[in-house]
């Protein structure tokens, strides 16, 4: 059996508002209340930390954070499902807390679903615990209910652990 070729190692880039149209799929396909394009662009346009991956010419994934001198906010993390559990989201969080470090943030803040379980378990692997809970934060899902969010806190740096 012969061994397919090695892909190359992903290579990060600023996000830009040209990068709307995918972003804004890869959104569409990973999470039950996505982004709108509003919502990329404020952010894109507030000067938030944004990044895009691409591995062979592709754009496989991104992460937006917001960095303040002692804090920082992941606001947004995904990656195409075709290119999950190879590391992409990883080296993401890896880059956006490193960021966050050479802003002067001790510390990184997010929010998650506790119905994904993948995430969960995802974001605990780099350090982050569950500080609190912010009831009916995401919007219904097609049953009418609201989801609850629970938010969660990392010390950084914590790179050496992920």
């Amino acid at each position: 059996m012969i061994a397919a070729p090695a892909l190359p190692a992903p290579e990060l880039f600023p996000l830009s508002l040209r990068d709307l149209p995918w972003l804004c799929e890869l959104e569409a396909r990973v999470n039950l209340s996505p982004w709108q394009e509003r919502h990329f662009v404020d952010s894109l346009e507030a000067g938030h930390d944004a990044w895009g991956a691409e591995q062979g010419g592709k754009c496989l994934g991104f992460v937006l954070a917001l960095h303040a001198p002692d804090a920082s906010h992941l606001l947004n993390i995904a990656v195409f499902p075709e290119a999950q559990r190879r590391g992409l989201g990883a080296f993401l969080l890896r880059h956006a807390m490193m960021r966050a470090v050479r802003s002067g943030a001790g510390e990184m803040f997010l929010e998650a679903r506790p119905s994904n379980s993948h995430a969960l378990s995802f974001y605990q692997s780099f350090g982050f615990r569950q500080i609190g809970l912010r009831k009916g934060y995401y919007p219904a899902d097609a049953g009418g209910l609201r989801e609850d969010a629970l938010i969660f806190r990392a010390t950084i740096p914590v790179l050496e652990k992920a």
